[in-house]
């Protein structure tokens, strides 16, 4: 997969700012060429920068749709959820405008709340027009970690879920996560990357093709770039 470009910036801030920049871009292509885009994104510390930089892009966000690549199935307000980081980063000013969809619901199990996610998700225009993913120091993305018995099924090309529920023994609490094809099938799939150790494990993964990160990218069919600073 040496064909991915691989983009290094001297500081985050730089990385956050060219990142914000390249999904605005994709987005306003859609609206012009399609009336409407969407755009699914990753919690965790690393984003919180780009979505505060992305939240500053002046375009139509009410033909925007927002979504998660995944979720902690967690109350909105806990700590831990990725839904409280992107409305306390992201959801703000012009922002409020998009079409945010949650992928979590009053179920008890992320299992027993799939069926209601995944026919949320259905309804967003897809394929996405822009997923951006993140890596744990696993080759983990979304919530397909290498350890979950769920996560083999879901990297399946032949899949036909766009939901997985996802229950990793190395990580705390059950997931809501977008499935391999739900993933693969959008037009841009941009990683983002920071610190050294994501670096060597994103390029081992790459070497080795079996953990997650690096089979999410061997199927995407659209542009695929990553970006990284230390």
């Amino acid at each position: 997969m040496s064909d991915i470009p691989f983009n290094e910036y001297d500081s985050r801030v730089d990385l956050d700012i060219s990142l914000a920049r390249e999904i605005a871009s994709a987005l306003e292509l859609a609206i012009a060429e399609r009336g409407a885009a969407s755009l699914a994104v990753s919690g965790g510390k690393t984003p919180t920068g780009m979505f505060q930089q992305l939240r500053q892009m002046r375009i139509d966000w009410d033909k925007v749709w927002i979504t998660l690549v995944d979720d902690r199935w967690l109350p909105l307000d806990h700590a831990d959820s990725n839904e409280r980081l992107v409305r306390e980063n992201l959801l703000k000013y012009q922002v409020e405008a998009a079409h945010f969809v949650s992928l979590h619901c009053d179920a008890a199990t992320p299992e027993a709340g799939r069926d209601e996610i995944d026919a949320r998700i259905a309804a967003i225009p897809q394929p996405f027009d822009v997923i951006v993913l993140g890596m744990g120091e696993d080759g983990h993305t979304a919530s397909l970690f290498p350890c979950a018995a769920e996560t083999p099924a879901a990297l399946s090309p032949a899949d036909p879920r766009r939901i997985v529920a996802v229950n990793p023994t190395t990580a705390p609490y059950g997931r809501i996560s977008l499935t391999l094809p739900a993933i693969a099938s959008a037009r841009n799939v941009l990683v983002h990357l920071a610190g050294a150790s994501k670096k060597s494990v994103f390029n081992a993964a790459m070497a080795g093709k079996q953990l997650p990160i690096a089979q999410v990218l061997a199927a995407a069919s659209g542009t695929r770039r990553v970006y990284w600073a230390e």
